[in-house]
């Protein structure tokens, strides 16, 4: 047997890994953030097959460098830009060891208590220090509450599916001869045209059509009120059935913020599920600054973010309140015997969704930061954000294509979309500083996120520096 199965193994090796890790994280900058490989690159340097007699822990370790680092894109290297943060925090690190070690699977209540009541409790933790309705709180005389999810993704499809079952309940109930075909094969849900694509992708898995509300840039990127209420009316009129509305606060192209305190009283008019995608942006709401960015939660039937962005929790942890624990449980609640126990209807727990300790992460994170801690962290990178784009404006080549309101700064080259795909090109080649584009009105855009735990303002004008040196080599190449 492989010895590594011992406590003293496991006690040894662990301060190893814990030593590795500590090493890595210290010196990332001192490696590319993207990496030099080509697809297929690792197949070649490990066997076809796993071996037949165990490997020592040693030639694993030395593998990781050997194997694994050169492909590796390092997300938590203060020269990586692109797409959103992903968090990452030595309390989150250590609540992951312990959350692997008790390895418990929390389908349900009885299966292992404190998985499930530590999870609903930092969910009501994290609801208060977003100010949430106490409709959303799951420790009140509400009706609500909270559960983790793995991604904002699950969580757009689950209020989906939650969202259309509750659609046909209320048709059924006043025509119960109506087929359930010919309802679900009417309805119809919104989203923006700047939402993230998998709003799109939980239509196609639900079955249902999905509606993009076209934005513009007038009006900062954001679905307007009047504009939902003409395509709810002319989908009415053609016989469909509207019944989810997915809005954005924080898109991913430009971090747009839809006007929910319009869109809000008109799906609550028309009985038409709101869900709020914050994924990224729903961090910045524990500060009192950005709060106001959630005014209009009020009328939402559900709300989403993933603390394992932006909020130092390591992924996966993404959280999702309802308004109604009812719309949730009745859609997809399954009751075989041997999920059944004694307290089974103890009413403030959701029935099998706390199944992995993701709640320890949290129960770590802000404990150890506190929210004064975690307030201090989203106000330092909305600060370099707000360095980046005062740079940006001071270079007359450059222009700001969005609002920078949090961490997200959208910027371009003057000139064409090909100037543009050039310069990013050049960036990303030269493996400093990774950054990813997005479109806006027809524009090829760069979008410099700041990302890392530990990026300072050194950071943000070295790259800053490294951007105006390529636009000046891709400038002078153009044609006069």
């Amino acid at each position: 047997m492989n010895s590594i199965v011992t406590c003293c193994q496991v006690r040894w090796r662990g301060k190893e890994m814990v030593d590795l890790i500590a090493d890595y994280l210290e010196n990332i900058e001192q490696r590319p953030v993207y990496p030099d490989v080509e697809p297929g690159y690792l197949r070649s340097l490990i066997p076809e097959e796993a071996p037949e007699e165990p490997d020592t822990y040693e030639d694993v370790v030395k593998d990781i460098e050997r194997v694994i680092m050169p492909g590796v894109t390092h997300w938590h290297s203060p020269y990586f830009y692109a797409y959103f943060p992903t968090a990452n925090s030595f309390p989150a690190m250590l609540a992951d060891m312990l959350s692997g070690a008790i390895g418990c699977i929390g389908f349900s209540w009885a299966a292992s208590p404190a998985c499930t009541e530590l999870e609903t409790v930092m969910m009501d933790w994290l609801g208060k220090m977003l100010k949430l309705p106490e409709d959303f709180i799951a420790g009140t005389h509400g009706q609500g509450g909270g559960v983790i999810q793995g991604t904002a993704s699950e969580a757009t499809l689950v209020a989906l599916l939650a969202a259309r079952s509750r659609a046909v309940r209320m048709i059924l109930a006043s025509d119960p001869q109506r087929p359930e075909t010919g309802i679900t094969s009417k309805l119809v849900a919104y989203s923006s045209d700047q939402a993230h694509c998998s709003v799109e992708r939980a239509g196609m898995i639900a079955g249902v059509r999905m509606k993009k509300i076209p934005t513009e840039q007038s009006d900062k990127y954001a679905v307007q009120g009047e504009t939902l209420r003409r395509m709810i009316q002319e989908d009415k009129a053609a016989g469909l059935i509207p019944f989810y509305f997915c809005a954005t606060l924080g898109t991913t192209p430009s971090c747009a913020f839809d006007h929910i305190t319009e869109l809000g009283p008109i799906c609550n008019a028309e009985k038409i599920w709101m869900h709020i995608d914050a994924a990224y942006a729903g961090s910045s709401f524990i500060c009192p600054e950005f709060r106001p960015l959630l005014n209009g939660i009020e009328f939402a039937d559900s709300f989403n973010f993933n603390p394992h962005k932006w909020l130092l929790v390591n992924f996966d942890c993404s959280t999702m309140w309802v308004r109604k624990r009812s719309d949730l449980i009745g859609a997809f609640k399954m009751d075989p015997l041997y999920l059944k126990h004694d307290h089974q209807e103890s009413g403030r727990y959701f029935y099998t969704d706390n199944s992995l300790f993701r709640s320890l992460k949290m129960w770590f994170v802000f404990r150890m930061y506190g929210l004064k801690g975690l307030q201090d962290y989203i106000r330092k990178h909305v600060e370099l954000a707000k360095e980046f784009e005062s740079l940006v404006r001071a270079d007359q080549r450059f222009e700001i294509s969005a609002d920078v309101v949090l961490g997200l700064v959208c910027f371009r080259l003057k000139g064409s979309n090909e100037v543009n795909e050039t310069l990013l090109k050049r960036i990303n080649n030269g493996r400093k500083i990774h950054l990813v584009p997005c479109q806006l009105s027809g524009q090829f855009v760069l979008r410099f996120a700041v990302c890392a735990r530990t990026t300072e303002s050194r950071h943000i004008r070295e790259a800053w520096r490294l951007i105006t040196q390529l636009a000046e080599e891709v400038m002078q190449e153009l044609p006069h």
